[in-house]
């Protein structure tokens, strides 16, 4: 069954398909397939709660209206355990986290509690007592973890999408190694109460999809302000970059680590490629920052945060932790704290070196692992195996980004998937999604601009090279795209005054006698709007423009009285075209 959201929404719709007998369909794919990969299945009883809750609904009432998932047993669901992949640690939650809250009320159907690397410590997925979910393309590989049941669960198709948790990779590892999209949103915009903490300064909830359009339907459900959690953070003005025409950094050739597979690093410059095929301009980057910045994260004191966590249960049951999550987390407790302000002040200086190499591009890209490793390899070397996993993940929350993995083919001689990973600064969640589509061929799915974002249409001196441009890119706008008016349109040449040179003045006209006026797309932050429009003399104003295709679009229009001396140019087609008349 394809269980994408557009899909599962149109059977709704037709009739053809109602949430129960999914759900039934559902959970006896369950029974066939891989036990490990689950923890604990809803309780019927609130199985039963959810689906009548979803009677007289339909996919017009609710975004999620009958869309399955799955939730990392390190996420509270009411009526089931929460484990953290610990049966001595299990408490029983009286309510759902916050995350999980907000999809049911939007119509999601909860299935389960996923299977994980015990107290999401590991990037593996094989560190649970529960066993450890097969990775689906070859069973002799690791899944990726922490959420390695999550995103398995996805991969073979028993949900549209589940929940993970990403500190140090936990989102997207597992995506890289199932072939998913793995969005790990920026720090905060997910709410974490109700999920148990590992590092609580750093963790994300992520999501786990098989498509761009999923995962960004589930992010504007789930990327809710929550006055709950102290960490949680609303946008204040979401970063976003055209995905048909960007820069994108790539690390200086000896900053690239594959671990000896060739297969990746062949598959790393395909993907280069087509990035630039796409749109994009490749920039060399010093990515040495970032790197020195991932080594704090098991290096430095942040492991002490994951001792606090669960410091009493560590002390006093320490036999009930798998052998490598102890001894991880058990070194937590040993920095002092004077070594915590030590790593704070380096890591505010490599967060500022960071920061100035990512303002010299829209996003940076890397693999999302260097290789992919059999289970029988992590076993005989479960820590170096697991920080060669981290290379290019353990830096992303300790420097407030955002990032979403996204498949790039297969590593022939292994079998697997293999991906790479869109990093740009925090808030630029929508961004990478639009690009993650763009990369995958659908970016039609997302050609509309962030809601905090607004289109402008503009016709003269503000065009690119022309000089007012600086008006728009002084405030953080994007050009778009070149394009026409309908053909119901005039372009005036107003007369110079007060200082001013000529300028262009686009008047609506009856139909018949206009014509299609050149015009550029431009998207300005919300934010900015205002000061842009304040600085527009009169006659020229702001109102609803009519583009060639149909849309109706901010712009300049010319809606005063027409100042005397002004000259009709509607048949040069554009203000280009008058000023190089202008220079014959």
């Amino acid at each position: 069954m394809n269980l994408s959201l557009s899909s599962l929404h149109q059977q709704y719709n037709e009739g053809t398909l109602i949430p129960r007998d999914l759900v039934a369909s559902l959970m006896e794919a369950v029974e066939k397939e891989d036990p490990a990969i689950w923890i604990s299945l809803t309780s019927r009883a609130r199985m039963e709660s959810i689906l009548a809750a979803l009677e007289g609904e339909s996919p017009a009432t609710k975004p999620l209206f009958g869309i399955p998932f799955a939730i990392k047993d390190n996420i509270d669901l009411a009526g089931n355990p929460t484990t953290a992949a610990c049966p001595d640690y299990t408490y029983n939650p009286d309510k759902d986290a916050t995350v999980v809250a907000l999809l049911i009320e939007a119509g999601a159907i909860p299935i389960g509690k996923t299977n994980l690397d015990q107290f999401a410590t590991g990037l593996v997925g094989v560190r649970s007592p529960y066993g450890f979910p097969r990775n689906p393309f070859n069973e002799d590989f690791i899944p990726g973890g922490s959420s390695s049941g999550s995103a398995v669960a996805v991969a073979r198709d028993l949900v549209t999408f589940s929940l993970g948790t990403d500190t140090a990779g936990s989102g997207r590892i597992p995506a890289g190694l199932n072939e998913l999209i793995g969005l790990k949103p920026t720090f905060g915009r997910l709410s974490c109460k109700g999920v148990v903490p590992a590092c609580r300064s750093l963790d994300c909830v992520s999501i786990f999809t098989k498509s761009p359009e999923d995962a960004s339907a589930v992010f504007e459900v789930a990327a809710q302000a929550d006055e709950g959690d102290a960490y949680s953070r609303d946008v204040v003005q979401s970063n976003w970059f055209p995905p048909n025409e960007f820069t994108f950094g790539v690390p200086q050739a000896d900053q690239l680590q594959f671990f000896g597979d060739t297969g990746a690093e062949a598959l790393f410059a395909e993907a280069v490629s087509k990035l630039e095929s796409i749109g994009g301009t490749k920039v060399v980057i010093d990515f040495s920052a970032f790197l020195e910045a991932a080594l704090l994260l098991y290096e430095g004191p942040w492991v002490s945060e994951r001792f606090a966590a669960i410091e009493d249960f560590i002390t006093d049951q320490p036999e009930a932790l798998h052998p490598v999550t102890r001894k991880i987390i058990s070194g937590g407790g040993l920095p002092r704290a004077v070594d915590g302000f030590r790593a704070q002040y380096r890591l505010k200086e490599l967060k500022r070196r960071a920061d100035r190499v990512m303002d010299e591009v829209d996003l940076i890209v890397t693999p999302t692992a260097g290789t992919a490793y059999t289970a029988a390899e992590v076993e005989a070397d479960p820590v170096q195996l697991n920080s060669n996993l981290g290379y290019y993940t353990n830096f992303m929350n300790l420097l407030d980004l955002s990032a979403c993995a996204i498949p790039a083919g297969r590593l022939a001689t292994k079998g697997v998937p293999w991906g790479i990973t869109l990093v740009a600064p925090a808030f630029s969640d929508q961004a990478l999604l639009a690009l993650a589509g763009r990369f995958g061929g659908t970016e039609a799915s997302h050609s509309e601009l962030p809601a905090d974002w607004i289109e402008v249409v503009v016709c003269g001196a503000h065009m690119r090279g022309l000089p007012l441009n600086h008006q728009l890119i002084d405030r953080g706008a994007r050009f778009l795209r070149e394009g026409t008016t309908a053909a119901d349109y005039q372009l005036l040449a107003l007369p110079a005054e007060q200082g001013l040179p000529p300028r262009p003045g686009l008047i609506r006209v009856e139909a018949g006698k206009g014509a299609s006026i050149a015009v550029e797309s431009w998207a300005i932050p919300a934010g900015q709007f205002g000061s842009f429009v304040a600085g527009i003399p009169s006659p020229l104003g702001f109102g609803k423009l009519r583009l060639s295709g149909g849309q109706l679009v901010t712009g300049f229009i010319c809606e005063s009285e027409v100042p005397d001396g002004s000259e009709n140019i509607t048949s040069l087609g554009g203000w280009r075209k008058f000023l190089e008349k202008q220079r014959s």
